[in-house]
């Protein structure tokens, strides 16, 4: 990245701003404004998230927020109510609260001094998903939204649920926030309050898991603060971004296809990364296009950003299975708008393709039926990596052949020539179950010629969810349904002599809880097919020879690193007892942010583990370590927090343990149990 020091405009910051909410808890901004301000009023845009901008988020805040400040406008970011300075309890993502929050901090932003009355909002991950629902409360001075690694439908295409089955990462998350929202206030911030501005927030927590488990079916919980609910909600223009090896790549098409107001979509080879800061690479100069759509939506300047293509995605080209890629090799091609005119949906039946592992079922004579029958070991999906890629510790899938060891594999011949695909393919079945219930995950592979396969994009049906989310129905075991699976969208190479995999499974073990028991799928080759979204190769790409700029931001402040960090990811299998386990370990080691003088250390575990193919041996742990000081202050936090399930239930067990100058001072366990739905 290259570091801009010199900007159209100079910048003041203030680091602790309050702004009152209607029920009197007050929360903490840090402002970003051009000098010239409070003369020349400037457009202001918010980005609200939970994750401290006093120091865990301060690096990457000090890139853009200042940049995009550089360029006339106020930045601002504020913390959650119950995060980092900001008073109160944080107790559930995306609550009512939350958005009224944001709308009362806008309108107290339009009304300031400082202010030209128009807002925007802007972020990743949760901030992207706050922009996108407080959008659709049409709050009057927001004028557009900048949103990366979203989702406009929270029950289906988020961290905890995949086609009606568990994530993993519905633990991870609920982990991650058990320590987030279990943080201390800075005293040189807020004062002599902090400490029971944090046991109050002790006091209050509670393991979000909970709360997940308890809607494991597509209920009011989760129609809550989704757009996918009506997109005609949305009445702004909107920027949409997301990575190829992020979790939320089906977001971006999904509202290009469905919003109708002016749009534009950016999607990359990123994993859970802002495009500027994007791994793998390559990065571009996001802030740049930022810069342009806030100039021309919040300040009228007519500088093109909505000439070119609707949506600008970056097509793969075949590489070796890895489980991390400094860049990932392809090139920029554009689409008019989605769906595009230049994609076709070519189906691929099954019966066509050679069986490469399976149950060894005879050939059939003309007319006659070939039936397939899989049943995975647990072991299958341990080299699944992340649900959602961050790109550390390595986390992308590794090579397939294990997986496919396990697994109904269909293939192609060889390829007679390249093939290019650009969106979400999708693979349909006629299928039936020997149980009341049952999970399909389906897996498309691009195979080398030397064998390795590289895993190009997944999907998972839970089947009891075949007919929708909302309306489970049990299995007939032994009757046969056609269901659908849509795979995650890609833009992928595949070249001449490469082979094209499909591979059906029972289970997809640890990135999908497995199903309550194992179940042996029969698969009917004449009701299946696989169909792909292919580019032709004499699509246009609709690009400019240097489509984006470098990137570019302004200087982090300094960070003095104290302690070694480690990652890890390790599958262990132990052949006497037939235990796995998966272990990642993500530990930044003590790091002292020198413009404030706090050290901050971060340790995350987590743990998933299985003996042999028991369904009801499946567990996983995660656990937090977070620790904060500078001279006369020395607090730490830790949570824990394990889930296990039988065929019946889940459990939960929890710790909270908070801890003043090596002292502990607070300490709580949560012990109970969820009933299983229809997983």
């Amino acid at each position: 990245m290259r570091h801009v020091d010199r900007l159209p405009y100079e910048v003041s910051q203030e680091d602790h701003v309050t702004i009152t909410m209607s029920d009197g808890v007050r929360l903490s901004a840090r402002i970003w404004r051009p000098t010239t301000s409070d003369r020349q009023p400037v457009p202001a845009i918010l980005e609200a998230i939970p994750y401290r901008k006093n120091d865990l988020t301060s690096t990457r805040d000090a890139i853009h927020h200042p940049y995009i400040a550089g360029h006339g406008y106020a930045c601002v970011r504020v913390d959650l109510r119950g995060t980092g300075e900001s008073e109160g309890v944080l107790l559930d993502e995306y609550l009512e609260r939350e958005q009224r929050d944001a709308e009362e901090v806008l309108a107290w932003l339009a009304a300031q001094p400082w202010c030209d009355g128009r807002t925007g909002m802007m972020g990743i991950s949760w901030g992207g998903f706050a922009a996108l629902q407080v959008a659709a409360r049409r709050p009057p001075s927001l004028g557009a939204i900048v949103i990366a690694s979203f989702t406009d439908d929270r029950y289906a295409d988020d961290m905890h649920y995949v086609g009606g089955a568990m994530l993993s990462d519905n633990l991870a998350e609920a982990g991650t926030m058990f320590a987030y929202s279990t943080c201390p206030p800075d005293p040189a911030a807020v004062g002599d309050r902090w400490r029971d501005m944090w046991h109050e927030r002790l006091d209050s927590a509670r393991p979000w898991v909970l709360e997940w488990l308890r809607h494991q079916e597509r209920d009011d919980y989760w129609r809550h603060a989704s757009l996918s609910e009506d997109y005609q909600a949305l009445q702004c223009p909107v920027l949409a971004s997301s990575g190829w090896a992020d979790g939320y790549s089906n977001a971006v098409t999904r509202l290009l296809s469905r919003v109708d107001v002016p749009r534009k979509g950016l999607i990359g080879p990123w994993s859970h990364k802002l495009p500027h800061l994007g791994e793998p690479g390559p990065a571009i100069g996001y802030l740049q296009e930022v810069v342009r759509w806030w100039d021309h939506w919040l300040k009228g300047i007519e500088n093109g950003v909505m000439e070119g293509p609707m949506i600008r995605a970056w097509m793969q080209e075949s590489v070796p299975p890895s489980t991390s890629y400094q860049e990932r090799p392809g090139r920029w091609v554009g689409e008019p708008g989605w769906p595009s005119p230049h994609i076709e949906e070519v189906p691929h039946p099954l019966r066509d393709h050679r069986i490469v592992r399976g149950d060894g079922a005879p050939a059939a004579r003309p007319g006659e039926e070939r039936v397939h029958t899989v049943q995975s070991p647990l072991s299958v999906g341990q080299f699944a990596g992340k649900w959602a890629s961050y790109n550390a510790p390595p986390d992308l899938p590794y090579d397939q052949r294990e997986e496919d060891g396990g697994s109904l594999v269909f293939e192609t011949e060889p390829l007679e020539e390249r093939v290019e695909i650009l969106g979400a393919p999708s693979v349909d079945l006629l299928v039936s179950s020997s149980r009341e219930t049952g999970q399909v995950a389906v897996r498309l592979s691009d195979v080398a010629p030397d064998g390795r396969a590289t895993r190009v994009t997944y999907g998972v049906l839970n089947l009891a969810h075949r007919s929708g989310a909302d309306r489970p129905e049990p299995l007939e075991p032994g009757e046969a349904y056609p269901v659908r699976v849509p795979l995650n969208g890609v833009a992928q190479v595949f070249p001449a002599g490469h082979r094209i995999r499909l591979s059906l499974s029972t289970s997809y073990w640890p990135l999908v809880w497995p199903a309550a028991a194992p179940a042996c799928l029969s698969v009917y080759e004449s009701g299946s097919r696989l169909t792909l979204p292919v580019r032709p190769a004499e699509a246009p790409d609709e690009m400019p020879p240097v489509p984006f700029g470098e990137p570019e931001g302004c200087r982090p402040p300094d960070v003095t690193q104290l302690t070694e960090p480690e990652q890890a990811w390790r599958v262990t299998r132990n052949l006497v007892d037939y235990h796995s386990a998966l272990d990642i370990v993500k530990d930044w080691g003590l790091q002292r942010f020198e413009d404030n003088g706090i050290e901050v250390g971060l340790r995350a575990c987590e743990r998933y583990t299985s003996v042999a193919d028991d369904f009801g041996s499946v567990g996983g742990e995660s656990a937090w370590t977070m620790r904060f000081r500078r001279p006369g202050w020395d607090v730490r936090v830790e949570t824990r927090t394990m889930l296990t399930s039988d065929d019946t239930a889940f459990h939960v067990d929890a710790t909270l343990d908070g801890y003043e100058d090596g002292r502990r001072v607070f300490s709580r366990t949560w012990n109970e149990s969820v009933p299983r739905a229809s997983l």
